[in-house]
């Protein structure tokens, strides 16, 4: 699923309008700016062979913040309309009061690229991302006789974020995140264990579902789950007296 990229002052809000409204909130404040996100998110969990759920949620909203002082007002709405951008002044403004404060400068842009502004739930369809799950789920049991479930869970979100500062500077960041949580449950001589491994970054979908990944994160996940064996050696270690005291 792809959207169009979140640009609230093309598709919400008049810039000038906002610009003046941000001005007007934040006049005699040492600090203070005009914070846009929109976040999507999806879920997707495989467990016992099974999909036991699949999620997308996706939410938007703004922040609003004025600082006079050690006082700081901020409200906040999940509507981007220029109404409540002005009811959002309106209540930051509290916190400024009588004024006379200095504006802080705006900080200063790198343009340091610290990962790439892609989706990474375009990154493949929902049925790819299915039968990868299972293809994990039978990998699991092929690899190791003892497990008798497996849990395999492939999320990701993408935050798109517009910053604006009452000096009318406007920054972004558009913030990827990936994860893959693997799960197995092992039994042996009648006694079952549990061990899992995960990894995740701020990346796309597609390294995590590479062999090359998630294979070395299920066979971690196998070795945390410790066997009936070891864990009857490690009790009897510990319940041997160590002769102290007598």
């Amino acid at each position: 699923m792809t959207e169009a990229p979140f640009r609230p002052f093309e598709t919400h809000l008049d810039e000038a309008a906002t610009l003046a409204t941000l001005r007007a909130a934040t006049d005699g404040a040492d600090d203070g700016e005009l914070f846009l996100e929109r976040r999507r998110a999806e879920s997707i969990v495989l467990d016992d062979g099974r999909i036991r759920q699949a999620t997308y949620d996706a939410s938007q909203g703004f922040g609003l913040r004025a600082v006079r002082g050690e006082v700081a007002g901020y409200a906040h709405s999940t509507e981007i309309t220029e109404t409540a951008l002005r009811r959002a002044s309106e209540t930051a403004r509290l916190a400024v009061g009588a004024g006379g404060g200095s504006l802080a400068e705006s900080p200063r842009g790198t343009n340091t690229r610290l990962y790439r502004p892609e989706d990474p739930m375009a990154e493949a369809s929902f049925p790819v991302k299915i039968e990868l799950l299972r293809e994990i789920d039978a990998y699991a049991r092929a690899l190791d006789p003892r497990v008798v479930q497996v849990s395999a869970t492939l999320s990701a979100s993408l935050q798109e974020i517009e910053i604006l500062r009452p000096d009318g500077l406007r920054l972004t960041d558009i913030r990827p995140m990936s994860r893959i949580n693997l799960s197995v449950m092992i039994e042996e001589k009648g006694r079952r264990e549990q061990g899992g491994m995960g990894q995740g970054g701020r990346h796309g979908l597609a390294q995590l579902m590479a062999p090359a990944t998630w294979k070395p994160i299920l066979a971690e996940a196998l070795r945390i789950a410790p066997p009936a064996s070891a864990l009857r050696q490690v009790f009897s270690t510990s319940m041997v007296p160590s002769g102290r005291g007598l």
